[in-house]
C-alpha cells in the first residue's frame, strides 16, 4: 500500500504545483492526504482551493482526502490563534501591534479572494482528522497539528517524548501523520511513529522548498520518505506584488525567502 501525504499549501500555487508534479512522478498511490492549511498567507488562495477542488473531482474523494488546518479555520470563522507569546521586553512589545496588524490584514486579504465554493470547501473541512488500516501494519491517523487540536505545537521535532505522546494517547494507532508546525520529522516514541510531512507551500526548515511524504506499508513494515523538491522564488516574489497583496512580509521573513 502507498500512500502520499501533503500539508499546509498556504496559498503558494507555485509550490504546490512543484509537489504536485514530485508525487505524480512517484507512481500510482491507494490514497492522498492533504493536512490542511491551504489558503491562507500566500498570494493565491482561491487557486490553490480551486485547484484542490480539481483534483479532487479528477481523484475521486475517497482517493484524495482532506482536512482543515487552523488557518482555514481563521479564515472560515474570524478566529486568530488561541494564544501568541507575551511580549519580554520592551522592544519586543512594540513589535506585536505591527505583527499582530500584518498578520490580520493577510487573513482578511485571504477571505476576500474567496468565492463562495472555496470558502464553502474550507467550511466544510473543520475539526476532521483522516484514518486507514495498512495491511499487515495496523492504524495509521492524519491531523493537522495534533489529533483533535489543529494549533498545538506538542509534536515538534525538539518536543519531551512525554508531551508528545500524551498528544497522541486517545487515539489507536502505530503511526501519526500530520503537519502544523512547518517542519519535517520522523520520531520513534515506542508505542507511536509521530511523522510530520513539513509545509508544500511555506516551509520553515527548508527555505524555498517544497516538502510531501511518501509512506509505503509492506511485510508489516511502514517505510517513510521525507521528500523536498524545489519551486521558483522569484516567481512567488512577483506574484505578491501582482495581486497587490497588502501584507507579503509575514510570509517572506518567516519562509526565508529573500
Amino acid at each position: 500500500m502507498r500512500l502520499a501525504v501533503l500539508a499546509d499549501i498556504h496559498g503558494n500555487r507555485t509550490a504546490f504545483e512543484a509537489a504536485w508534479a514530485d508525487v505524480q512522478a512517484r507512481g500510482d498511490f491507494d490514497e492522498i492526504w492533504l493536512l490542511g492549511d491551504l489558503a491562507a498567507f500566500g498570494p493565491r488562495p482561491a487557486d490553490c482551493v480551486r485547484r484542490v477542488l480539481e483534483l479532487r473531482a479528477q481523484l475521486g474523494e475517497e482517493k484524495l482526502r482532506v482536512i482543515g488546518g487552523n488557518t482555514d479555520r481563521y479564515l472560515v470563522h474570524g478566529a486568530r490563534p488561541a494564544a501568541t507569546p507575551a511580549a519580554a521586553d520592551a522592544d519586543a512589545l512594540r513589535a506585536l501591534a505591527p505583527a499582530w496588524r500584518a498578520r490580520d490584514r493577510a487573513l482578511n486579504w485571504s477571505v476576500e479572494q474567496l468565492a463562495w465554493e472555496e470558502y464553502d470547501f474550507l467550511r466544510s473541512l473543520a475539526g476532521r482528522e483522516l484514518s486507514l488500516r495498512a495491511p499487515d501494519y495496523g492504524p495509521v491517523i492524519g491531523y493537522h497539528a495534533i489529533p483533535g487540536d489543529d494549533e498545538s505545537a506538542s509534536l515538534r521535532p525538539d518536543s519531551p517524548a512525554e508531551e508528545a505522546l500524551d498528544a497522541l494517547l486517545d487515539r489507536e494507532g502505530r503511526l501519526g501523520i500530520g503537519g502544523h508546525t512547518h517542519l519535517q520529522m520522523d520520531r520513534d516514541l515506542g508505542h507511536w511513529r509521530a511523522v510530520n510531512v513539513g509545509s508544500v507551500g511555506w516551509s520553515f526548515g527548508a527555505p524555498g522548498m517544497a516538502e510531501w511524504g511518501l509512506f509505503t506499508f509492506a511485510d508489516g513494515v511502514a517505510t517513510v520518505e521525507l521528500r523536498r523538491v524545489p519551486w521558483d522564488v522569484a516567481a512567488l516574489l512577483q506574484e505578491f506584488r501582482a495581486v497587490g497583496h497588502p501584507a507579503p512580509e509575514p510570509f517572506i521573513v518567516q519562509g526565508r525567502l529573500r
